[in-house]
């Protein structure tokens, strides 16, 4: 009888960042036991050596998966970004060594924009700065710069997930919503979509950010975005750490130009609890700051935990790419009594042709094929006669533009 993929009791995975339990839990029912899990990230090295034997791995926020990490673990089979971003992970590196990518994209939703909401509701009203008060035995009973959130009005620059269901809260409490957003989004409620990012600025008394880590976002507000608010205004960041210029924030902020700011996310983070955190923000009075928490409620960790682990056994189990970040998708019922083949390469002319010769040339029959491009990825899904699989599996490994090649079941 042809071999089959490892049994699941060979197949490491490795959890770094304290990953919720139900992460465990879900890969556990599914028949996968041999799970390590860490509380920290790893230094490279480190991650390098315990990748030796996993052939999946799981993080969160802080780790950090380089071209280096993934071209010295050639075991590693897929990464599960236990959160919504996966700019710690090289994609392009990931692609090239075909390695599935997966994350959270909405699972941590709610978490972060109950976060936003009550951040804009305590700067308004000028909380942390009376709070920071009252510790040092001042006694700040004042209505001045205090302000109730009904009427004013909220900007949100990304109006995806988690910037719709801030839209979503917000209107609830009586706010104005206006949006941008590079793409055209249909309006939740009676947020109105705006042209451009200066007019959100100019517009809003409350302005929070979400979107993602790219060229184009870095460095998105700066000194002479900061000075187009109005004055008075706050600002929040759950989004990513690289957006904001907090030099230039703090500066605004120690100026008077902005009533206070709320972040989460900074361009350098701890790698673990016992290192110390460092930023220009650190001391004033009117900074709200929180160590990358947005998502972090046992809730959202819970839904991810689950959500990401699902789709690391379905793509061990069978092959299936759903909502894969770097891979396209593909999702094939399974067939009696056949093996399933599962074949990626570089998405360049002939390869679909050489692997049919493959099945034709050794008189294999194919029960089911199924194939789909994303970029530079090519992804094959074939089930065949499962007494022929293990001589495919050879031929198909040796076709010029392979990356990985398995047989399931």
């Amino acid at each position: 009888m042809a071999r089959t993929s490892l049994d699941k009791n060979r197949i490491g995975f490795l959890l770094l960042e304290n990953v919720h339990e139900s992460a465990v839990a879900e890969l556990a029912a599914a028949g996968y036991d041999q799970v390590t899990c860490l509380p920290e990230a790893l230094p490279e090295d480190e991650l390098i050596a315990r990748l030796a034997d996993a052939r999946f791995l799981g993080i969160r926020s802080r780790t950090r998966v380089t071209r280096r990490v993934i071209e010295a673990s050639p075991r590693l089979v897929a990464v599960g970004c236990f959160c919504i971003g996966t700019d710690q992970v090289d994609l392009a590196a990931a692609s090239d060594h075909g390695v599935a990518v997966f994350n959270a994209p909405f699972s941590n939703t709610r978490s972060v924009a109950e976060l936003v909401v009550a951040e804009a509701i305590l700067l308004l009203r000028g909380v942390p700065a009376r709070n920071v008060g009252c510790h040092r035995g001042a006694w700040l009973k004042s209505a001045r710069d205090a302000h109730e959130s009904r009427g004013k009005t909220l900007g949100i620059v990304g109006y995806g997930a988690i910037g719709s269901q801030v839209s979503v809260l917000a209107e609830a409490l009586g706010m104005h919503v206006v949006y941008h957003d590079i793409e055209p989004k249909l309006p939740l409620g009676n947020a109105l979509a705006l042209s451009n990012l200066d007019a959100v600025l100019a517009t809003s008394d409350v302005v929070t950010l979400h979107v993602p880590d790219t060229p184009e976002t870095r460095g998105l507000i700066g000194a002479a975005e900061l000075a187009r608010m109005r004055p008075g205004a706050v600002l929040l960041n759950a989004s990513r750490g690289t957006v904001v210029d907090l030099d230039a924030l703090a500066d605004a902020l120690r100026g008077g130009h902005l009533a206070g700011a709320a972040v989460d996310v900074f361009p350098a983070e701890p790698r673990s609890p016992g290192d110390e955190f460092t930023s220009p923000l650190r001391g004033l009075d009117n900074a709200l700051l929180t160590p990358h928490i947005g998502g972090s409620t046992v809730e959202a960790q819970a839904n991810i935990g689950g959500e990401v682990a699902r789709k690391l056994v379905m793509y061990s189990d069978n092959g299936t790419t759903t909502a894969s970040v770097n891979f396209p998708e593909v999702a094939l019922p399974g067939h009696p009594g056949a093996h399933r083949l599962l074949h990626v390469h570089r998405n360049v002319p002939g390869i679909l042709s050489r692997i049919n010769g493959v099945f034709s040339a050794g008189g294999i029959n194919v029960s089911a094929q199924y194939l789909q491009t994303r970029d530079r990825l090519g992804y094959v899904v074939v089930d065949c006669d499962a007494a022929s699989s293990e001589a495919a599996l050879q031929e198909l490994r040796d076709i010029e533009g392979t990356l990985r090649c398995r047989v399931l079941f």
